[in-house]
């Protein structure tokens, strides 16, 4: 069994390429950062299109990700618990929606920053929330007329 000089740098290559592209697709989904952050809490009417690793966006940025999503069977709403890089301050009268990121794209998390002087602390439940809009639903109202 003999082996080709050109057989080993063409596997070199190959496996090089391949840690490579490993690497940068751990960068691009966030999963290789080290950067720590803090929880907060939010209940949603309709979460569609969201769940855990969903990005957190303020602003057009991602500053989070969606930790944990469970059903609460006493008000029938989705719980939440997002994560949101430290070093990022909301304001405690900021309110967080679920946006679509156009017709045929996925939904996300968005912060809407408030006026208040005063920010959540790690844990705090955000209070002020709107969930999914179902497109086929406003299709569905378009369509048969408007007020039904």
């Amino acid at each position: 069994m003999s082996t080709n000089p050109t057989e080993v740098a063409v596997g070199a290559l190959v496996l090089a390429a391949a840690i490579g592209f490993v690497a940068y697709a751990g960068q691009v989904t966030g999963f290789s950062s080290s950067t720590g952050g803090y929880p907060l809490t939010a209940s949603f009417r309709s979460l569609e299109g969201v769940s855990v690793g969903t990005d957190v966006r303020l602003a057009g940025v991602k500053v989070g990700s969606v930790t944990d999503v469970a059903l609460n069977p006493q008000t029938f709403r989705a719980d939440t618990e997002i994560t949101v890089q430290n070093g990022i301050d909301i304001p405690d009268d900021s309110a967080i929606v679920i946006s679509s990121e156009g017709l045929l794209g996925g939904n996300y998390v968005e912060i809407v920053p408030g006026g208040s002087p005063f920010n959540f602390e790690p844990g705090a439940e955000v209070e002020d929330t709107q969930g999914a809009v179902s497109l086929v639903s406003l299709l569905m109202k378009f369509v048969s007329g408007g007020d039904e």
